[in-house]
């Protein structure tokens, strides 16, 4: 018997024994379905919370200058305090860096702020900032209303505004703010946008922000002369190349910084991605302990497997006989019994890959949204393992079978 005799030989056995079949693959698809099912649901939560925290700025990281608003002492020494960075190094960078990343530069213009409007005002609790056009975009900001600033308004500082929600609520009341003026700072503003509402965190609010073009801001007098400090924002398209992005946006900001070598330098890098980073970690644990349950099933289910495959080789005792006095060898068998335990956990492991999927992302849509996923990896492993067990668990029941004596095997009832 050649291994295709052997391969059909296994399948007739398979055939003529089809409820022990399905039973015996069922124990293998439970197994492979929990490994793959729990895996696929890790992969695919990670999947939508990655593209959750990219949409909050996980690929993403800040340059500002080191010792922002720090003037504190530390072991009896007073840290030094590095230039602000200018406008003209802020605008070199964003050149330098326009072809690998998108760059939005800002500027700080003023805190506990009043605004008016022609009937109403709000409490002195309100944040300018000045933005240039990448702004909104890199800060993943949308409007509820309104547009965004033109190149016109962003290049001649026009004045004009976008509100945040609470804002327009206050100032407004029922009335749609957009076209309506605001005053602060000495200046009245043109309202053409309003913010998504985003609600309170960290003890404060970005519905009470007003953003107006980086151009105007630089054009409003800062209190005792101070020179404006720019903050850059970088976001990239891939997240898994902002270690390299990060290193190269280093290089060309101590170069346009003019920080000589070997010295420290005069700003810092912020990465966005710390719960990304935390989110790899929990979900490396959360593999560890699927993949443990999922081996421990499979491991109950390999004994289920061999022993029915030790059944197998004692109902078929006399069959066996009849072979090896035809002329089959111990080899041919051995092969026989073990092809069809690799056979009947890979149609057991097939269906549990199938149904893994499902349920990965099943549990997956639950609790958040994300695109369908197709561990590819972990159908190649499960598939691996099933013929791993099958290999396993039939080895002992054909390595008996092969050694049964042909004269005892024929008289066996």
């Amino acid at each position: 018997m050649n291994l295709i005799e052997n391969i059909l030989e296994g399948l007739r056995a398979i055939q003529g024994n089809l409820l022990r079949t399905v039973l015996t693959g069922l124990i293998i698809s439970i197994g492979i379905m929990s490994l793959v099912g729990i895996l696929t649901a890790v992969d695919s939560m990670k999947y939508s919370l990655t593209q959750t925290f990219s949409n909050l700025g996980a690929n993403s990281f800040d340059i500002r200058r080191k010792g922002n608003d720090n003037r504190g002492s530390r072991g009896g020494r007073v840290e030094k305090v590095y230039p602000q960075i200018d406008y003209r190094q802020a605008t070199q960078y964003k050149e330098r860096m326009s072809e690998k990343a998108l760059v939005s530069l800002s500027a700080y213009i003023s805190g506990a702020t009043v605004v008016k409007s022609e009937t109403e005002k709000t409490n002195p609790n309100i944040n300018i900032v000045a933005g240039d056009a990448n702004y909104l975009a890199n800060n993943n900001l949308n409007l509820a209303k309104g547009r965004d600033f033109s190149n016109f308004e962003q290049e001649m500082g026009v004045n004009v505004a976008i509100i945040g929600d609470e804002l327009a609520t206050n100032l407004f009341k029922n009335r749609d703010p957009l076209g309506q003026y605001i005053t602060f700072l000495g200046r009245r503003f043109k309202i053409v946008g309003q913010l998504e509402k985003e609600g309170s965190s960290m003890g404060g609010s970005g519905d009470r922000r007003i953003i107006i073009p980086l151009e105007t801001g630089r054009q409003i007098p800062q209190t005792n002369n101070a020179v404006l400090n720019y903050d850059i924002k970088t976001a990239i398209p891939r997240p898994e190349e902002l270690n390299y992005v990060m290193g190269e946006a280093t290089g060309i900001m101590r170069s346009v910084r003019q920080d000589p070598l070997g010295q420290e330098a005069s700003f810092e890098i912020r990465r966005s991605d710390s719960m990304v980073q935390r989110l790899d970690e929990i979900s490396g644990y959360l593999k560890v302990g699927g993949f443990v349950i999922g081996f421990i099933t499979l491991l109950g289910a390999s004994v289920g497997l061999m022993n029915i495959m030790m059944v197998s080789v004692n109902e078929r005792t006399r069959e066996i006989g009849v072979r090896k006095a035809l002329g089959a060898t111990s080899h041919q068998i051995r092969q026989q019994f073990l092809i069809e335990a690799v056979v009947i956990c890979l149609l057991g492991g097939l269906v549990g890959i199938i149904l893994g999927i499902l349920m990965g992302n099943g549990i997956a849509s639950l609790i958040g949204e994300g695109g369908f996923i197709v561990p590819w990896l972990w159908v190649v492993v499960g598939l691996s393992i099933c013929v791993l067990v099958g290999v396993v668990s039939g080895y002992y029941p054909a390595f008996r079978a092969s050694k049964l004596d042909p004269i005892e095997s024929l008289r066996y009832e």
